[in-house]
């Protein structure tokens, strides 16, 4: 998919090497079987920080919505930005 390379490398940007904490929300697993964390490193919320970025999309899956609210207008704010894959480069 677009961008997916460079979110990949965000992604690692933000946790390679680093000591992460996991919080859980509702469930331990998607239905594909890959484990459901939300990640800090220090005071960054990885998973929002690259929401914020544009290098993911807010997409919730119930019954996992602890930060749903908080991602969707994160997300609007990339959009109305556009920033990251909400930009030209997946939206020539």
């Amino acid at each position: 998919e677009c961008f997916a390379q460079e979110a990949t490398e965000r992604n690692r940007e933000l946790v390679e090497g680093k000591r992460v904490r996991l919080e859980k929300d509702v469930s331990d697993t998607d239905r594909y079987g890959r484990i459901l964390r939300f990640v800090y490193v220090g005071d960054v919320f990885v998973n929002e920080a690259l929401v914020k970025e544009g290098y993911a999309t807010a997409y919730p899956y119930p019954p996992d919505l602890k930060y749903r609210d908080a991602f969707r207008l994160t997300e609007r704010d990339a959009r109305a930005s556009g920033r990251g894959l909400w930009g030209t480069a997946c939206n020539p």
